[in-house]
């Protein structure tokens, strides 16, 4: 048996390859929180935080501050043992999602090394790999059709497409690229910043013009369900639910009121915990699931990867940090073109 001896945090920054600009927000670099969960053998477990401030309203020196208080909850515990700890980490599931995310991936990291086995393993090993789609922030129409350009160079055959600031130059930009990359997939996600009635005009105009979308992100603000659901029942475009969908109670209510066809699952929202909830009701549901990402660094995104892997839930995946942020460091996964292979 192995217990734990202590839960350590550090801060540190990451810094994206150029500005990376969705509704209402522009950002060249972004905080993350470092995890080292050690057990009484000398084993370490590692995990990583993301915190934001515009969808979970975190901020990181307040959750820097819980080291000590999560450490003390924590201490003595056998980590083998982690759904009891899970349920104590549930605490924080809407004060510190992101920092309930990393500690909870921690407990797993040291469990997986305690029994040499990785955790998308543990975790149900459904997938030997998953391949991610790329993101194009909002940019002007010049530079999205490069970037978008560029990626289908590189091997993607999904793009994600910022929009959500100005219907008319979004619409434009999409078209762009869909003239650009004929068979080409998208996501477009619009950060909240539409209206129903501005997300509904932008679906019409892609059907119209038979623009390959596989998902309509979050089109109308997080707390507006009836607009969801409006935009779902006036729309040809399956909707995606995400800053809506934070713990697996929101995930239960968009379920029930009908609001969505899919719910996109960032573990830095809802923690390992309600994840698995959310799994769970969405394969009961019949709803679909996209599994993203919030600005991790090598370390932090090796925990979606791992539980998209482990869990096989979803059918697209937003994993793409490795491809946006000037340095990452892979921690226990490797990747090959758009491919993201867990390992050891």
């Amino acid at each position: 048996m192995a217990h734990i001896q202590r839960v350590t945090f550090k801060l540190n920054e990451v810094f994206y390859q150029k500005p990376f600009h969705i509704t209402n927000s522009v950002r060249t670099s972004s905080k993350v929180i470092e995890i080292a969960l050690e057990l009484d053998n000398g084993l370490i477990g590692r995990g990583e935080a993301s915190p934001s401030f515009r969808v979970n309203g975190e901020i990181e020196t307040a959750l820097t501050g819980l080291e000590g208080p999560i450490s003390e909850m924590l201490r003595g515990k056998e980590v083998q043992r982690y759904r009891p700890l899970f349920d104590i980490l549930d605490k924080f599931s809407r004060s510190a999602p992101s920092l309930k995310a990393g500690v909870q991936y921690a407990i797993l990291d040291a469990f997986s090394t305690l029994i040499s086995t990785p955790v998308y393993e543990i975790l149900g090993g459904a997938k030997a790999y998953v391949e991610t789609d790329f993101t194009i922030s909002i940019d002007s129409l010049e530079n999205t059709v490069q970037d978008a350009k560029k990626a289908a160079e590189k091997g993607f055959t999904i793009l994600k497409l910022k929009v959500g600031e100005d219907l008319a130059s979004d619409i434009a930009r999409v078209l762009a690229v869909q003239e650009a990359l004929p068979k080409m997939h998208f996501v477009v996600d619009a950060n909240m910043g539409y209206t129903p009635k501005e997300a509904v005009a932008f679906a019409e105009t892609m059907v119209r013009n038979g623009v390959n979308i596989d998902l309509f992100e979050q089109p109308v603000w997080s707390d507006h369900f009836d607009g969801l659901r409006f935009v779902r029942q006036h729309s040809r475009i399956p909707i995606c639910a995400d800053e809506s969908a934070k713990t697996r109670y929101d995930a239960l209510r968009l379920i029930r009121e009908e609001c969505v066809d899919y719910i996109n699952i960032k573990l830095m929202k809802s923690g390992i915990s309600d994840a698995l909830a959310i799994v769970e009701l969405a394969r009961s549901a019949n709803v679909g699931l996209m599994i993203g990402c919030m600005s991790e660094s090598g370390l932090g995104i090796t925990q979606s990867i791992h539980f998209a892997s482990g869990t096989g839930a979803f059918t697209h995946h937003d994993l793409d940090c490795p491809f946006l942020l000037k340095e990452v460091i892979p921690y226990k996964y490797r990747q090959e073109g758009n491919r993201l292979y867990p390992n050891g």
